[in-house]
């Protein structure tokens, strides 16, 4: 049983009860033919337990909240790596993707910069083609994240269709004015705000081996030297 089970009963189980205990309250009433005044009294006693733990458990059902439910994203496992890359670049995106898929719920992760993808890994989808709209656009322009709690209320989802079609919800972390990292989540609400705010911190170490490595590449010249 999961998790998300073991609390599914939790959240019943005082319902099951107070309907249970009301149940058997009715059928003593109606199986005892002199009622004394103690047992009318138990009786209603009984009768306002049941109500207080059937009210309990709807209370929980509205109260507490659920684990959002996971989906299998569409499309391949890969690990795909821009060749041209500086080996120190590589080995800087290979960790901290791997960081990132192991130890949040992203499934698909895509790193764009300059107008190139350098990266993808994960569950990727069938076209690799990043074009950029207005979500994006608006992350690197004001240079702060965006975080679509559940893509499927967008109507701005259309410009992520280089993801898996049935993305949960999406990270866009900006790595300067100059790239973006993408990350997609199986479930929607399912990144906290600690996971924000270290995704945010591995965006920073990577755009600045980004500004380092990327005008040596550009300029031919070995990063190492």
């Amino acid at each position: 049983m999961t998790k998300s089970d073991q609390n599914q009963v939790l959240r019943l189980l005082p319902i099951a009860v107070g309907g249970l205990a009301g149940c058997l309250l009715l059928a003593n009433r109606l199986l005892t033919p002199d009622l004394t005044n103690a047992q009318s009294r138990s009786d209603a006693l009984g009768v306002i337990v049941s109500a207080v733990l059937i009210l309990t458990g709807l209370l929980w059902q509205q109260v507490q909240p659920r684990t959002p439910e996971r989906v299998d994203l569409i499309g391949e496992e890969g690990f795909e790596l821009d060749p041209d890359l500086p080996d120190a670049l590589k080995t800087e995106l290979a960790w901290a993707s791997h960081l990132l898929l192991t130890n949040t719920v992203t499934r698909s992760l895509i790193v764009w910069y300059d107008g190139n993808i350098l990266l993808r890994r994960g569950i990727l989808a069938t076209k690799r083609e990043i074009t950029i709209g207005p979500i994006l656009q608006r992350v690197l322009d004001k240079q702060a994240p965006v975080y679509l709690v559940a893509l499927y209320v967008y109507p701005g989802r259309i410009e992520f269709d280089y993801l898996p079609e049935n993305t949960q919800g999406v990270i866009c972390q900006p790595l300067g004015k100059r790239g973006a990292m993408i990350l997609a989540a199986n479930a929607p609400r399912s990144y906290t705000r600690q996971d924000e705010k270290w995704i945010g911190a591995i965006a920073d170490k990577l755009e600045n081996t980004l500004m380092e490595c990327m005008p040596c590449m550009l300029s031919g010249i070995d990063p190492r030297t």
